[in-house]
C-alpha cells in the first residue's frame, strides 16, 4: 500500500494492515502464539504487546500535544536514539502478560487510534507543522508509524516465522 495522503487513505491503511495482520497471525497456531521466534527472542505475543504498548505511546503523545502540555517522545526518560532500550524496557514490562490479554489490549488500543484520526481533518492530520507536538512533521506521520507502517512490519516478521515453522513441519513428518 502506498503512503496514505488524507484522512480517507490513512483510516483504510490502519484497517487494511491491521486486518493482515491478523490473517498472518492465523498462519500460526493458538497454541504456538506465545513461543519465542517471530522475532529473535520474541513471540507472536510479544509483537502485540509491543504494538499496543506504541499505540499507547502515540495516544499519550497526541492527548498531551492536544492539551497543549509536552509529549514525552518517545517516552519518559528515552529518546528517539534509544528506542532499542525502550523496546527492550516493553518487553520486559509485558513479557509475562497473558496472550488473551495482550489481544484484547491490543485491539482496543487499535480502535483508539482509529478514533483519534477520525477526530481530526485532514488538513489537521496531514498539514506539517500544524502541532507543537509534531516538530517539523505531521499528526498523520506519527498515526501511520504507530498504526498501519506498525502492523505492515509485525505481519512481515510473523509471515516470515510462519514459512519456517511451515519448513519444520513438513521436514520432520
Amino acid at each position: 500500500m502506498a503512503r496514505p495522503t488524507n484522512k480517507d487513505e490513512l483510516l483504510a491503511a490502519a484497517e487494511h494492515e491491521f486486518a493482515k495482520l491478523w490473517k498472518a497471525i492465523d498462519l500460526i497456531e493458538p497454541t504456538d502464539r506465545e513461543q519465542s521466534g517471530a522475532c529473535e527472542d520474541w513471540s507472536v505475543k510479544d509483537l502485540l504487546a509491543h504494538l499496543d504498548a506504541w499505540h499507547e505511546m502515540y495516544l499519550g503523545w497526541e492527548k498531551a500535544g492536544s492539551a497543549g502540555e509536552p509529549a514525552a517522545m518517545p517516552a519518559s526518560g528515552y529518546s528517539w536514539g534509544e528506542t532499542p532500550a525502550l523496546n527492550l524496557a516493553i518487553y520486559e514490562r509485558t513479557k509475562n502478560d497473558s496472550w488473551t490479554n495482550v489481544n484484547e489490549r491490543v485491539r482496543v488500543s487499535h480502535q483508539k487510534v482509529l478514533d483519534v484520526i477520525k477526530s481530526y481533518s485532514n488538513d489537521d492530520l496531514f498539514t506539517k507543522k500544524r502541532y507543537g507536538w509534531t516538530g517539523t512533521t505531521s499528526v498523520a506521520s506519527y498515526t501511520i508509524s504507530a498504526s498501519a507502517s506498525h502492523y505492515a512490519w509485525a505481519s512481515k516478521l510473523i509471515r516470515k516465522w510462519a514459512k519456517t515453522r511451515i519448513g519444520q513441519e513438513t521436514s520432520v513428518s
